[in-house]
């Protein structure tokens, strides 16, 4: 069965009484006891001829195996374009993805910096929007995906701390979340929890995220669902545990790769480049996460993926 998207504007009433904010779109699964997501960024798509800022080969490698899988829906964690403000990197975009759609996957990115990169705030919106017209006047939105999961894309060019107009809309998210929620994924580009680089003055973590990721570890003492943050910008792959919540940097989309300090990451890693996808697999209390690593990423035709990372994340009710 085709997956399908709407829009939603209406307030439910969960269990208790407590009114439910309805998500900005709904994803109906093929099949809603297993539903599967494909979460990574950093793309930096851009015309093939780039090679140093883009790897286009692993890049597009990366597109197929996603095509492969047969997930429901795709959360990119920001950096499509390499440029915002070049109209040929969305088009880019458009044909390298196709096969996506030809195969009725749902995608659903978030912004990053490049989206504001060669243009003017309200220019490179306007060229994103154009990209993802469903989005039109959204930079941080909702979706409901089955009935037990609700991805939540946010913006970290605009703040994120407390009394935000953002942040005031996340605590609603949270706060009104339908009874049936098991799993609530944060789709963002800059992390909240990740190492330090070899490289601190570009991609050190910001205390934009760092208060983001301070509320949410109190707020998960209380939320009836699992937390799961999956951010991009670092060109690698982290996962971490913190107070209670999973977060994950998946930036290896196809950007040049940088490498990264281990201290503290659960993934210890197999060598250098990280290009890769991740996927979810959600099934009941169960959500089960894999990072498919491309492994010969240096070919002209990279093919191969093997399976680096793989662990469960338990619903709460679970635990």
């Amino acid at each position: 069965m085709q997956p399908i998207v709407t829009g939603l504007v209406a307030i439910m009433i969960c269990a208790g009484g407590a009114a439910a904010t309805a998500a900005s779109f709904s994803v109906t699964p093929r099949n809603p006891a297993h539903v599967r997501l494909i979460a990574y960024g950093d793309q930096r798509f851009t015309d093939v001829a780039e090679r140093d800022a883009s790897r286009p080969f692993a890049r597009q490698a990366l597109v197929h195996g996603i095509a492969e899988t047969g997930a429901d829906a795709v959360l990119m964690t920001g950096d499509v374009p390499w440029h915002g403000g070049t109209v040929n990197d969305y088009a880019v975009y458009a044909q390298e993805t196709a096969i996506w759609r030809e195969r009725q996957m749902e995608i659903f990115p978030a912004l990053g910096n490049h989206e504001f990169a060669g243009c003017t705030e309200a220019e490179c919106l306007a060229h994103w929007w154009s990209a993802n017209p469903r989005l039109n006047g959204l930079r941080w939105y909702s979706v409901d995906i089955g009935a037990g999961i609700r991805a939540i894309a946010l913006d970290s060019a605009r703040p994120l701390g407390f009394g935000s107009e953002q942040r005031r809309w996340l605590e609603n998210e949270l706060d009104t979340l339908p009874a049936s929620a098991r799993f609530v994924i944060l789709f963002l580009h800059h992390p909240p929890v990740a190492a330090r680089e070899f490289d601190p003055l570009r991609h050190n973590v910001r205390p934009n995220e760092v208060v983001l990721a301070d509320y949410l570890g109190e707020r998960a003492k209380t939320l009836s669902a699992r937390l799961v943050v999956v951010a991009g910008h670092i060109h690698n792959y982290e996962h971490r545990e913190l107070n209670g919540v999973t977060y994950l940097v998946s930036g290896g989309g196809g950007a040049k790769p940088y490498p990264v300090s281990r201290e503290g990451d659960l993934f210890h890693t197999v060598g250098e480049p990280n290009f890769h996808f991740l996927t979810l697999d959600v099934e009941g209390e169960r959500m089960h996460v894999d990072m498919h690593r491309l492994e010969d990423a240096d070919s002209t035709h990279p093919q191969t993926f093997a399976v680096r990372d793989s662990f469960d994340v338990i619903a709460q009710s679970s635990r």
